[in-house]
């Protein structure tokens, strides 16, 4: 009998860092190990796992919603097929910002799954700043994320001030039932120890949560691997989305910014931009998730007027 493949979930709220985190893991992954990535986006550009496919793991992706509630049966499709094919000795799934984290970890249990997966420790990032505050503590999705967690990050503490840092730490330590691990991070640096500590053993009774109704949609623009962007044009744009597209959530890219450069974008409410050097040297991508409006022609006007340039 072929020994079961540990298997993690990261999940957080949209703009806590699990991409990030997830490329501080893979880069201190043993070297003679094969990880696999399943990558689950809201939308249907997969920005992250463009990111990703520089970190030297298996990855694969699967985009347009939560991963039980709107894929299907592509979650057990794609990891069989992964395990079978890649034979990976880890594998991570990083669910969707807004995907209800406890229904991808009953799949995983439930058979066929369960009987070739060792579901380990999920860990869960938030970003201290929205922890406490109560508003986002009531969103269903937010809550059932950090229910699930066995490690509770808080992500972006270099970010946050110590009252907020302790306020975070004395919440989640009120938490019921208690977490396997709290932890405050910057830049994503997860210890890889914790991937190994055991999962809480499932619910005796737990509601399969509905389809996650988050009032968001998603917009996404991809462009052929020759276009290179102007850095000053599309430093106005990212300045101002937020005036162009009312209630913008998340927004994240990957472009070309000339012949060898190629940038990793990325925009949470209520932050900075963050723009960082990336290996990817395929098309461009550009995705925002915002509630559903018309404001998708006036972004696809201006990235066409960020355009600098077509290379051969």
């Amino acid at each position: 009998m072929m020994p079961r493949v540990p298997v993690n979930l990261l999940t957080g709220f949209l703009g806590t860092g699990k991409t990030t985190a997830l490329l501080h893991l893979l880069a201190h992954k043993p070297a003679d190990e094969i990880w696999a990535v399943i990558v689950n986006e809201f939308g249907e550009i997969g920005i992250d796992g463009a990111v990703l496919s520089q970190g030297g793991a298996e990855v694969r992706e699967i985009a347009g919603g939560c991963l039980c509630c709107a894929t299907g049966p592509q979650l057990p499709i794609t990891l069989a097929k992964l395990i079978r094919e890649k034979h990976p000795q880890r594998v991570l799934i990083e669910a969707s910002g807004l995907a209800h984290a406890s229904n991808v970890v009953d799949e995983l249990r439930r058979a066929p799954l369960g009987e070739a997966l060792d579901v380990q420790a999920s860990i869960t990032l938030v970003d201290p700043r929205q922890f406490i505050d109560p508003n986002y503590r009531r969103h269903p999705i937010y809550r059932d994320q950090v229910e699930l967690a066995d490690v509770l990050v808080a992500s972006k503490s270099d970010v946050c001030d110590d009252a907020t840092l302790a306020e975070f730490q004395q919440q989640a330590e009120a938490l019921f039932p208690p977490k396997t691990r709290i932890a405050a991070v910057a830049h994503g640096a997860i210890d890889p120890a914790w991937l190994t500590l055991p999962a809480r053993p499932a619910a005796r009774y737990r509601p399969r949560l509905p389809p996650a109704e988050s009032g968001m949609s998603s917009a996404g623009w991809t462009f052929e691997p020759g276009v290179c962007f102007d850095l000053e044009r599309i430093g106005t744009l990212l300045r101002t989305l937020p005036e162009h597209v009312p209630g913008l959530a998340r927004a994240k890219a990957v472009l070309r910014m000339g012949p060898h450069t190629w940038l990793w974008f990325n925009w949470v409410a209520g932050d900075e931009w963050a723009a960082t050097e990336v290996a990817w040297r395929r098309d461009s991508r550009f995705e925002l998730i915002a509630p559903a409006g018309e404001w998708a022609s006036t972004v696809e006007t201006a990235l066409g007027h960020a355009i600098a340039s077509v290379m051969p």
